[in-house]
């Protein structure tokens, strides 16, 4: 039997109506059935999710709710905004919270191992061995590219996700872009004034959509769900999606203070003069992931600040290992297997690994409960919105920061833009975009063409 011959959860196109799921059945499946399905759609998904965070969401779309009718439309957009209002890969969070919604915690684990594993896999072994044979500090010709077709895939990303916003959420955009720059290129900001400046940023956008909500439809700039008489108390089926995620609000905390003690002992432990390599590692990667919104591009540029001033990466290997990343099915959050690896060998990865997904990890399990129960809500829906305009100006920010770090020469801003265009126009997937940019970086190096070798941003 397959999920959505008797999940009264899935979209009325499935052939149930919310009607029909109500005299169907009130008592969902044996938790066996729905590991077991979830499984089902689940297991093979880390080795075809490629091209980053925006083909995540469209694959598992596609997967979830118009292929298999396994989730509601309506579900899967609130956890998507769920999931970047979290600190945390984004689209691992989806894939986390979609399958908790039909089998529980233990399926939102199964998914989420299945999910990393391919991508977790070879870039460790990247890490391990790849500088046995490449010296990082003069790449071969073949690396040159790679930075910069890496970067034309952000920036691809990056658009799609400001095409979704309407008006009011660009402008929410626009102000968290813009104070994100700010931050990280004035000398009046310390550099670790992002970890209170992006909350506040989100906090923000959440606010202002919950007051323009609240003036009502006749007068708000942003378009909302309109509250009805029914939306007031939850639906059978509302009831239904909070006993099959299995998880009370006394869990729901349980999990924050969890992520808190995590987050406050490693620091403490650090502070105190720990010397522990993979303490250290932990600490960085765990505050790093609990700091994070918007997914695997606003990380990037606090990673690279973060790890090569302390010399456990070089710049170069950083975004070589971007690159590598990119080109990989999974998260990007997998980029961490390859850091790690690089700083510690196969602890380290494992470590950096579970330290950047951990805060993302728990806090999703943590959010579930309270969003199962007040999701009903319209004004919890206006909330979620200001979230993910917000998450959306600070990836657009990263984009900003981070071009000017891995193009540097008019050569790299050629690859950027042919492999822009091969990724934005005529659609390549990100594997191929990354080749192409590998063939078109090593043809204009030195030792082929020898053309835009001069340096981009050189003092003229």
């Amino acid at each position: 039997m397959t999920a959505n011959e008797k999940d009264p959860l899935v979209s009325s196109e499935a052939g149930y109506g919310t009607e029909d799921a109500k005299e169907e059945t009130s008592t969902p499946q044996p938790l066996s059935t729905r590991i077991k399905e979830t499984l089902d759609l689940f297991w093979y998904l880390g080795f075809v999710a490629f091209g980053g965070p925006t083909a995540h969401v469209a694959i598992l779309r596609d997967h979830l709710v118009t292929v298999n009718k396994f989730i509601d439309e309506e579900i899967f957009t609130e956890l998507f905004a769920l999931g970047q209002g979290l600190p945390g890969p984004s689209s691992t969070q989806l894939v986390i919270s979609t399958a908790s919604t039909h089998g529980g915690a233990i399926s939102g684990v199964i998914a989420f191992a299945f999910w990393c594993l391919p991508g977790f896999t070879v870039l460790t072994l990247c890490g391990l061995f790849l500088y046995s044979f490449v010296d990082a500090s003069t790449p071969p010709i073949w690396l040159l590219g790679i930075g910069p077709a890496a970067m034309s895939l952000i920036f691809k990303a990056s658009f799609k996700f400001v095409k979704k916003l309407d008006q009011f959420g660009v402008a929410i955009g626009m102000v968290a872009c813009a104070a994100a720059v700010m931050i990280a290129g004035d000398e009046n900001f310390p550099t670790t004034s992002s970890q209170v400046v992006y909350p506040t940023l989100l906090v923000s956008g959440a606010i202002l959509c919950l007051l323009d909500f609240l003036r009502g439809p006749e007068k708000s700039i942003g378009t909302y769900v309109q509250p009805t008489a029914v939306s007031k108390e939850p639906s059978e089926k509302d009831k239904l999606l909070v006993e099959k995620i299995g998880l009370s609000i006394f869990q729901g905390f349980a999990y924050f203070f969890i992520w808190l003690g995590l987050l406050v002992g490693s620091v403490y432990i650090v502070n105190k003069g720990n010397s522990n390599l993979f303490i250290d590692i932990f600490e960085l990667y765990f505050r790093v992931g609990s700091l994070i919104f918007g997914g695997g591009i606003v990380v990037l540029p606090m990673l690279q600040s973060e790890l090569v001033p302390r010399g456990w990466v070089t710049n170069e290997q950083f975004f070589q290992g971007l690159g590598i990343a990119q080109s990989m099915p999974g998260p990007m959050f997998n980029f961490a297997a390859f850091l790690g690896a690089v700083t510690g060998g196969f602890p380290g990865s494992l470590t950096a690994c579970i330290g950047l997904f951990g805060p993302g990890f728990i806090l999703i399990f943590a959010m579930l409960p309270f969003w199962s129960r007040f999701r009903h809500l319209a004004w919890f829906k206006a909330v979620l919105k200001g979230l993910n305009a917000s998450a959306i100006g600070l990836i657009v920010a990263g984009c900003v920061t981070l071009y000017p770090k891995t193009v540097h020469t008019y050569a790299d801003t050629m690859v950027f833009i042919l492999t822009g265009g091969l990724a934005t126009v005529y659609s390549f997937q990100a594997p191929f975009v990354i080749f192409w940019g590998c063939v078109l970086g090593a043809l204009f190096s030195r030792s082929v063409l020898n053309v835009g070798q001069k340096h981009l941003f050189e003092t003229m």
